[in-house]
This record gives structure tokens, C-alpha cells and sequence, in this order.
């Protein structure tokens, strides 16, 4: 298995796995919301807002994961980046490729100078790549959270975690009550 950045090749098939991966796990509709989603993010998002990465098996995209910027009003301190969404195609599955992709991309913002990561999502599965619980009184969402105890951040320093008290904002793609 092969981990790293994707190529803008690689961009039908990431939107591709994102669509399927999520039809058979949530259901056709559902995939094509994530489906549709990753295009727009890939549409509207700045190349250097947007980092993408691949699990590769041979020559097939097996696994994709992408953060965008996220940004804290009154902040200058930081640079936060969002991991949202991330696929494993299903057949892939249960053997780590998602964990290890996240270390990847989390290595590589923190070697771009990426001070925080935040994503949204299950605290069981996030918290085994060094994700953890925070609430919207350390760090607001964009959106109102439907799923509170799911908004997880993690330094990507060897300094903790600190309060930031202004609004966030993320990529336009993902500012949508629907996502949050």
C-alpha cells in the first residue's frame, strides 16, 4: 500500500470512491451528497487551502482523505486545517488504510507548518490518530453541531490545545448546516 499526496489526475476517481464508498455504506443517496460534495471541494477550494491524499494498492485509489483550511476570526496564531470526508473503499476496509492515511496527512501539515486539525465525525475511530473531544466553547464549529461530542481537534505541535474564542470558518463547500 502506497500513501501520499494525489495527483490532479487523480480527481474523478477520489470523487468516484467518495461516491461509491458512501452509497454502500449509507446508502445511494448519501453517496451521491458525499460524491457531490468532494467535487465542489475540489471545485471551489484553493489548491493551497486543499490538501488531498491516497491510499494506493497497485495503481487503484483504495482510500482518499482531504483537509481544507479552516480559519478563527481575531486568530493570526494559527493554521488550522479540516479533515472532512474520508473513504475507504469497502472492500478495503477494517485493516488500517484509513488510520494510516490520516498519520500521513497529518505528517505532511505538520511538515507545511499546520499548527491544528480539526475534524467531525466518530471520537472512537478519530481518537486512534490522536483526535479529542472539544467543545464549541474552546472552538466553534462553522455550523451549528447536530452531533456535539463528535467535534474533535488535536495540536499538531508539542503544544496543547488552547482556546480560540472567535468564529471559524471553513471552505464554502463545507459550510452547510447539512454537513454539521
Amino acid at each position: 500500500m502506497h500513501y501520499g499526496h494525489a495527483s490532479p489526475e487523480h480527481t474523478a476517481n477520489i470523487c468516484q470512491l467518495f461516491a461509491q464508498t458512501f452509497s454502500d455504506s449509507e446508502g445511494e443517496a448519501e453517496g451521491k451528497v458525499i460524491g457531490e460534495l468532494v467535487t465542489a471541494l475540489f471545485d471551489t477550494t484553493p489548491e493551497n487551502d486543499r490538501y488531498v491524499f491516497v491510499a494506493m494498492d497497485e495503481q487503484q485509489i483504495v482510500g482518499s482523505i482531504l483537509f481544507t483550511r479552516m480559519m478563527f476570526e481575531g486568530d493570526n496564531v494559527h493554521t488550522a486545517f479540516l479533515l472532512s470526508p474520508v473513504a475507504v473503499h469497502t472492500a478495503y476496509q477494517g485493516k488500517g488504510i484509513g488510520q494510516a492515511l490520516i498519520n500521513t496527512g497529518l505528517a505532511a501539515l505538520k511538515a507545511q507548518g499546520a499548527t491544528l486539525a480539526f475534524t467531525y465525525g466518530d471520537p472512537n475511530f478519530y481518537g486512534k490518530v490522536g483526535f479529542e473531544p472539544i467543545t464549541e466553547a474552546q472552538f466553534r464549529a462553522p455550523q451549528p453541531l447536530s452531533y456535539p461530542h463528535g467535534w474533535l481537534a488535536q495540536s499538531l505541535t508539542a503544544q496543547p490545545l488552547t482556546t480560540i474564542s472567535g468564529a471559524s470558518r471553513c471552505a464554502p463547500a463545507l459550510d452547510n448546516p447539512a454537513y454539521w
